[in-house]
Parts: structure tokens; C-alpha cells; sequence
């Protein structure tokens, strides 16, 4: 088995990781896979945010519309052809390497960081 690389707590607490609600889901015609561009309302510290996503496969646009989703929100903003990333919408990999959202159970609140 290999040994994965070792991240101090420092390190691990320095990434912010909140929970946000989907405003708004447009297909990104412009991606070179199929892909979505999703804004989320991480609450009033961090606000409205986008992303560009390749989550097709398990959801519509109208699916998305109003899920909490967990967003890294201190990403570095990344160029996505015309579209500008600016947090990383997190999921995990199917056995088909689809990504499937992570999800938060229970009532949390809007903007609610990890912890």
C-alpha cells in the first residue's frame, strides 16, 4: 500500500469548505466535456459564487436548483475556457467516474463551515 502524504492540522484547517444552497444552473456549451455552470449562495460572509462543474451524468439543472452542496471556498480561481471557476463544488468518483456531490445530512446553515 503507498503512503500518502502527511498534511499537518494547520494545513487541513486552512482550507474553507462551506455549505451553499444552488441559485442558478446553465449548461456550459463552451466546455469540451458536457459540464455545467452553477452559482451558490454560500451566505452573507462569502456570498454568491460560481463554478463549472461535470456533474451531468446524476443531475439536471432543475435537480441541482436548491440542493445544499459543500463548495471549497478559498479555491485559487481557475480559467475555464470563457468561464471564470471560483470555488471547487465537491463530489466523489462512481465506480463509472461520474461524480456524485457530497451532501450534508440535517439542518445546517447556509454558509456553515466544516469543522
Amino acid at each position: 500500500m503507498e503512503l500518502l502524504p502527511q498534511v499537518s492540522a494547520e494545513q487541513f484547517f486552512a482550507v474553507d469548505i462551506r455549505t451553499g444552497v444552488v441559485k442558478e444552473v446553465k449548461p456550459f456549451a463552451q466546455a469540451r466535456k458536457p459540464a455545467y455552470q452553477i452559482w451558490v449562495d454560500f451566505g452573507p460572509e462569502i456570498g454568491i459564487k460560481k463554478t463549472s462543474a461535470q456533474v451531468t451524468a446524476h443531475y439536471t439543472p432543475e435537480s441541482l436548483q436548491g440542493r445544499m452542496v459543500l463548495g471549497w471556498v478559498n479555491a485559487p480561481v481557475r480559467q475555464i475556457g470563457p468561464f471564470m471557476s471560483e470555488f471547487l463544488l465537491l463530489g466523489v468518483h462512481d465506480k463509472a467516474g461520474e461524480v456524485c456531490l457530497l451532501q450534508v445530512h440535517g439542518i445546517v446553515p447556509v454558509g456553515g463551515r466544516m469543522c
